[in-house]
């Protein structure tokens, strides 16, 4: 399996993690910065959180890692947590912004 398919691998399942206080996806909302698919298998991913004293700050990331890390391709996941730069509403994906009626 190449880099790119692992990857989308990798989208698709964190795609399948909620902020609990927004109907969006993490990945629609634009909280994931980066997905690097790294030698053997192992995926690297530098997201943020809405805010940085989100009431789930612990949650997400952790549940963002056991999601990757479930795909039977990935070696280990390390997330990275960063606030530079700061989220924006404008890192939102048209779909995420249509479905929280910013548009």
């Amino acid at each position: 399996m190449t880099d790119a398919e692992i990857k989308e691998k990798v989208i698709t399942a964190i795609k399948t993690v909620y902020d609990p206080e927004i109907p969006v996806d993490v990945f629609e909302l634009g909280l994931i910065y980066e997905v690097n698919v790294m030698p053997m298998n192992n995926v690297q991913i530098l997201m943020t959180l809405t805010s940085p004293s989100c009431p789930s700050a612990e949650e997400i990331p952790s549940e963002v890692q056991q999601k990757v890390k479930s795909i039977e391709e990935v070696n280990d996941v390390q997330v990275d947590l960063t606030f530079d730069p700061p989220y924006h509403q404008d890192m939102m994906s048209e779909a995420a912004k249509l479905e929280l009626g910013f548009m």
